[in-house]
Formats: C-alpha cells, sequence, structure tokens
C-alpha cells in the first residue's frame, strides 16, 4: 500500500488498477465517517484555482478539504486574477499582466496542495490535447496538484463516477457500462467522456461507447472498448448508462448532429429493464436527458453528485499522506 501512495505525485489521470481500487475503497470509507481523518489537513492548505465555471466540483473539494482538517482557498483566476500568459519567450506587450511562470510559482509557495480548472479552447486541437494549460501549472508550481477537469480529462468525476458503480453493482459478472452521446445546442469539451472510458475501462469493466457517426472520441481514452453506432442495440442488456455530450475530436470543435432522438427516455429500456443512468451534471434536462430518466427510478445523478466529496476527500487524503 505504502508504494502506491508514495506513486501518486498528482492526480491527473487513470494510474492504475490497484490505486483505482484503493482510492474507492478509501472514498467509501469516508462515505461512512466523513471526519474519520479530520486532523490529517491541520495547518495545510489547498488552494483550488478555477479558469472556468464549477459547482459540484467547487464545493465537493472544499468540503472534502474541511472533512481532513485542511483550509481550501479558492481563486477564480479567470475574474480575479490577473491575466496570464502561457507561452514561454512571449514579449508581453499585449493583454496578458503575468506569466504562469511566476503565478504558478507563486501559488506553489502559498498551498501545499494545488487543484487547477482549465477547460479547452476546443479551437486549437495541439495545444488541448497535450493539455498545454493544465501542464504549465504542474510545471512551475512545485507542488502535488491535482485536476479539477483539464483540455483532456476530469479524473475526480470519474473517481465518483467508479465509486457509484460500485455501490450499485453486486453481480459476479462485469457489469455492461455503456457510455452514450447525448444531443446538445453548444460545442462541449471531451474531457469528462474521455475520463469515463479511460477510468472504466481502467476498473477492467466492459465498455460500449454509442454515438452518431462523426463524434468518435481520441483514440487513446477508447481502445479496449466496443464501439456501437446503433444506439438500441448498444444499449442492449446494459447495467450502466453514461449519458454525455461532447462535440466532434477529428472535426475538431464542431457539432455535426444534434438528433433529438438520442436524448434517453424509457422507450430505450426495453432490453435493459433494470439498467441505472448516470450524468456528470449540469444536464440541460429534455435535451440531453427527458424528466423521466432523470426524476425516475433509473436515475443515480444525485448519488454521483454526492459522491464526488469522498472522491475528493480520498485523493487529498493520499497526497497529504505523502
Amino acid at each position: 500500500m505504502a508504494n502506491i501512495i508514495q506513486s501518486l505525485q498528482h492526480f491527473t489521470k487513470f494510474e492504475s488498477f490497484d490505486l483505482g481500487n484503493q482510492l474507492i475503497e478509501q472514498a467509501l470509507i469516508y462515505k461512512e465517517n466523513p471526519t474519520l481523518d479530520n486532523t490529517k489537513g491541520v495547518g495545510k492548505r489547498i488552494g483550488c484555482i478555477f479558469l472556468n465555471p464549477s459547482l459540484r466540483t467547487r464545493v465537493s473539494t472544499q468540503l472534502a478539504a474541511l472533512n481532513l482538517g485542511m483550509e481550501p482557498i479558492v481563486l477564480n483566476m479567470d475574474k480575479e486574477g490577473w491575466a496570464l500568459e502561457m507561452h514561454a519567450g512571449v514579449v508581453m506587450n499585449r493583454g496578458t499582466v503575468e506569466h504562469i511562470k511566476d503565478a504558478a510559482a507563486v501559488l506553489g509557495s502559498y498551498f501545499d496542495i494545488l487543484a487547477i480548472r482549465a477547460f479547452p479552447s476546443l479551437t486549437n486541437k495541439e495545444e488541448d490535447t497535450s493539455d498545454f494549460v493544465f501542464s504549465q501549472f504542474v510545471k512551475y508550481s512545485g507542488i502535488p496538484v491535482i485536476s479539477l477537469e483539464s483540455a483532456i480529462r476530469h479524473p475526480l468525476q470519474s473517481l465518483a463516477d467508479q465509486i457509484t458503480i460500485r455501490e450499485n453493482w453486486s453481480g459476479k459478472k462485469k457489469p455492461k457500462v455503456v457510455l452514450t452521446w447525448g444531443p446538445h445546442i453548444k460545442a462541449i469539451p471531451h474531457a469528462v467522456a474521455n475520463s469515463f472510458a479511460e477510468w472504466t475501462l481502467g476498473m477492467n469493466h466492459e465498455l460500449t461507447i454509442t454515438h452518431p457517426t462523426g463524434y468518435e472520441l481520441d483514440e487513446e481514452f477508447t481502445k479496449g472498448a466496443t464501439i456501437e453506432y446503433n444506439q438500441n442495440k448498444a444499449l442492449e442488456g446494459a447495467d450502466f448508462v453514461y449519458v454525455k455530450n461532447w462535440s466532434s475530436f477529428n472535426d475538431y470543435g464542431k457539432i455535426i448532429s444534434t438528433d433529438p432522438s438520442w436524448m434517453l427516455t424509457e422507450n430505450h429500456f426495453a432490453q435493459a429493464q433494470d439498467a441505472k443512468v448516470m450524468h456528470c451534471l449540469p444536464v440541460r434536462r429534455n435535451l440531453e436527458l427527458s424528466d423521466e430518466i432523470l426524476d425516475g427510478r433509473r436515475s443515480l445523478v444525485q448519488q454521483q453528485a454526492k459522491n464526488r466529496i469522498f472522491a475528493a476527500q480520498s485523493v487529498i487524503s493520499h497526497l497529504l499522506g505523502q
């Protein structure tokens, strides 16, 4: 166990089945007793730095830190901080005011752990897929960094998702998990879908991904999954159905389809009578998911949201344990 803990320098992605399992089990312990380790973080601070909006991620991370006796400090960098320059060697004679090299180093000296949220541009594929903005904080802060969602991954959400699956699955066989695209009016990042696929496959579940043609995800995250373009066929025998919109990866950031037939209703579950439905929230009701599903017996979305606290608490505890 000690070796696993020591290997967790940052929390930015799925690392291994053993570490994933350990984080899930610790989160479930904290869910039973949230203040079990309420002195572990005394005298330490976590800086939650948001370059983009947040509800669940922001509040759950703060609550997780407080449960461990740690002081969380939140900075909305996009509104309250200086405009950051991310590129090296730039003559800063335009709109940016402070270089990330300086800002991240300062934050690293103020905090014991940094937690960063930085969405993709959905216009510069090369920078987004390299997680350029997020990686600058890792590079220059010099302290452990937790991803609160980056351009390509949302690991805290995915850990909470795996906790939720664990709580709701008692079968001996692998559960059949389906990740299905849902319609949306905006171009949405790939981070949640990428991360959910990465964690679901990493935890050795059976994964089927279904979406209209043109919405193929980056194969880095989907290798080992079954890709099925017929949604009804994909849903046959499903145990868990995760709904998420994403924009095109190959035609980067573009909306190719808004087909309303992809929104799940009870009619979709004729061949999956006991399937549970998941979504990371926020959700556009009666666009991505119908009211009857969100408010019905299948929905796990509120359980997922609550589990965000204990996912974050488990991760922070591991990093403090070093």
